[in-house]
């Protein structure tokens, strides 16, 4: 008998996440560890009418050859097909089942780099017609061995992990979700009101503006799990600094004891642990590279572990999020790069004041 969490998953992603309608046309990424998933999201994408017009299944090992093996021109070449794609399609559903979490970790920075760089624009389209209401999309998860594995899990341990932090395991998910982003709303809602906020604790003293920008609730509708509330700063407003306790991993590539020092909201000085060189070269990715876009705070209790897969720790309960990079253009953010990398800090023994008043000690909330 299959594992009815994984049809709970499937019905989630279909009718909350993106909530599919009859005739919208559906894209879905997903690697063969995910077939019994997509089977499922398959038969709840066509129950409602919809229709599912590319299912894209990879594997990393594919991914890795191309890089691998790619001239510059071919990392520089972006398919007009692609384009075509993410400019019309209604929704994109993408699951994280990778065979191998480590697959470019061989591959030169530089060709991830130019990558990068020649997805620019398919990244702006993106972004924009998401901004917009134009493209519903959806990153969930299905547990494999390697996500497992690299989280120090068993992949029944896993597993439960898994469906506890998406709710899947219970008895009906989305209203689980729907009263999850009541509570959330709330929060947003109060920090829509701000100007200022200063993050004080170990490791981090850290000043930022957020008057005029929108403060998004992740409620399961673009992540699942969600689990969390994020802006964008003021693009020259960040002052201070911030020590990450936890790695900062980019495409499989892990960055240790990363510390940033920013002034005039730019990254000023970048040091780590370990993989530091590829941290001064990621921020030489372009010029919005070194400047935030990015904040929030992760607000999934349900999720108690670092796991090194961000669609999970970004969301840990008790922690906040910058992104080096890019900014959601819904949230008024105006800083653009062809990188957006999340680095998370640990929030449990620090406090967070919004226009000089406390609102946020010991990982949580208490306004």
């Amino acid at each position: 008998m299959a594992d009815p969490r994984i049809s709970n998953l499937a019905r989630l992603i279909v009718n909350y996440c993106v909530y599919l309608r009859k005739g919208e046309e559906v894209v879905i990424n997903a690697s063969v560890e995910s077939i019994p998933l997509v089977r499922e999201i398959v038969r709840y994408t066509v129950e409602a009418g919809a229709y599912p017009v590319f299912i894209n299944i990879g594997d990393e090992s594919i991914t890795e050859a191309f890089y691998k093996y790619a001239p510059q021109e071919v990392l520089s070449h972006v398919s007009i097909l692609e384009k075509e794609i993410v400019s019309r399609v209604n929704a994109q559903i993408s699951i994280l089942s990778p065979s191998h979490t480590k697959p470019l970790i061989g591959i030169d920075p530089e060709k991830l780099k130019v990558r990068s760089q020649a997805r620019r624009e398919l990244n702006k389209i993106y972004l924009e017609r998401s901004a917009k209401g134009e493209l519903k999309w959806v990153i969930a998860p299905y547990p494999t061995r390697a996500l497992a594995q690299e989280a120090g899990m068993s992949i029944s341990e896993y597993e439960d992990f898994v469906y506890h932090a998406t709710y899947a395991d219970s008895a009906d998910p989305v209203s689980v979700w729907s009263e999850i982003g009541k509570r959330q709303q709330r929060i947003a809602e109060f920090l829509n009101k701000a100007r200022e906020i200063r993050y004080v604790g170990p490791g981090i003293d850290l000043y930022l503006r957020v008057d005029g920008r929108t403060w998004i609730n992740d409620d399961g509708h673009y992540n699942m799990p969600g689990g969390e509330v994020f802006s964008a700063p003021v693009e020259d407003s960040i002052e201070g600094y911030v020590e990450f306790e936890y790695p900062a991993i980019w495409r499989g590539v892990e960055v240790e004891g990363v510390k940033l020092v920013f002034r005039k909201g730019e990254v000023v000085e970048a040091t780590a642990r370990r993989g530091e060189a590829f941290l001064k070269k990621m921020l030489e990715t372009d010029d919005g590279a070194r400047k935030v876009g990015e904040i929030a705070f992760g607000l999934n209790y349900n999720i108690t572990r670092f796991t090194k897969e961000i669609l999970f720790d970004e969301k840990i309960g008790g922690t906040i999020h910058l992104a080096l990079g890019s900014a959601y253009p819904e949230t008024g953010g105006r800083n653009v790069s062809a990188i957006h990398w999340d680095m998370i800090k640990d929030m449990r023994n620090a406090k967070v004041y919004v226009d000089n008043e406390l609102i946020y000690e010991n990982g949580r909330f208490i306004i």
